[in-house]
């Protein structure tokens, strides 16, 4: 790819946060450069990597085609959005550091976001890596059904029936700043956020079906275990109620998606602590799904987690592992 003039504003400006990524970089990049669109600018943050010196061998023949930015590592938010803050473009892409383009991902992504007509677009992505789920789709992987191509709408995320990959997102530079950026109190689920908020301010999500990427399943990834995971999507259930100034329409219609929601995670999270052998959290959780959502599943839970916590913990690891086969990528809800 031909490096843009200084004074040639891209099209498209793609942000990639890199955090000890030095044995992908290279191919990910590759990716990158063999794009059959060649209107963009590319901007690699080093969040504090320790293998900064690796890294920037590996980055060394590419150094003259892309931007390069160093920080102490303060999370993908903060390098994200130091990214953003130097884009030219008016569309950002965002894309991590161990994930694959194909090459026509952003000829198709850009030809999809005009007809349209939309602010973010989310392509599809082939799971491969450390994964049961290699060799499906991302969306069927995590949504357990193809989405239909189209609309995305805020509850929809909210609910979990929807979920967007990061890089396979092409948004709005401008609606990202207008929205506040990636919220950098947020270490994880930050993307998460940013599509709550845009959905909510009124941006135009639309989910486009083909297959233009490849998603590396790690097991060290920024994924991190299932009680990681889950922990960081209640934080973000927690901050739409505390400070996304709902309005009381809005709250009557989000609150009952936000407990059920609540509900389950807190029940799944129970099972992982329990699993864990952390039984004093793993009671809390199970009392916190109660409180959101008294069901009879959670009631026998919290009673047995209490009365046979050791035949309880076997119970759960053995569903755990069940779910795990089938569902690594997402945290499945299993009855007891």
């Amino acid at each position: 790819m031909a490096v843009l003039p200084e004074d040639a504003a891209p099209a498209v400006s793609i942000i990639i946060p890199a955090y000890n990524v030095a044995p992908y970089i290279g191919e990910t990049l590759d990716s990158v450069f063999a794009q059959t669109f060649t209107k963009f600018e590319v901007i690699l943050v080093n969040d504090g990597s320790l293998d900064t010196h690796e890294l920037e061998r590996a980055l060394a023949p590419y150094a003259d085609r892309l931007c390069y930015i160093e920080q102490e590592n303060g999370g993908a938010s903060m390098a994200r959005n130091a990214g953003l803050r130097v884009a030219r473009g008016e569309l950002v892409a965002f894309l991590d550091a161990d994930d694959l383009w194909l090459p026509n991902y952003l000829e198709q992504q850009l030809k999809f976001f005009r007809e349209q007509d939309c602010d973010l677009v989310c392509a599809d992505a082939m799971v491969f890596g450390d994964s049961s789920d290699a060799g499906r789709t991302y969306m069927t992987a995590v949504m357990d059904t193809a989405p239909p191509a189209g609309a995305v709408s805020f509850l929809e995320l909210v609910s979990a029936e929807r979920s967007l990959i990061t890089s396979g997102v092409i948004v709005r530079r401008n609606l990202v700043f207008e929205v506040g950026l990636f919220d950098e109190a947020l270490r994880n689920a930050q993307d998460f956020d940013l599509w709550l908020r845009l959905a909510r301010y009124g941006a135009r999500l639309a989910y486009h079906r083909q297959v233009l990427l490849r998603y590396r399943a790690r097991v060290n990834s920024l994924t991190g275990d299932a009680t990681n995971s889950l922990n960081r999507e209640l934080r973000v259930l927690d901050k739409i109620e505390r400070s996304y100034n709902l309005t009381p329409a809005e709250i009557r219609e989000v609150t009952p998606v936000v407990r059920d929601r609540q509900t389950i995670l807190q029940f799944e999270l129970g099972k992982h602590l329990l699993a864990r052998g952390e039984v004093e959290l793993a009671r809390t959780a199970f009392s916190t799904a109660n409180n959101c959502r008294r069901t009879f599943k959670t009631q026998a839970a919290l009673w047995l987690s209490h009365l046979a916590p050791g035949p309880m913990r076997a119970l759960c690891l053995r569903r755990i592992r069940n779910a795990t086969t089938k569902k690594p990528l997402q945290e499945e809800v299993v009855g007891i």
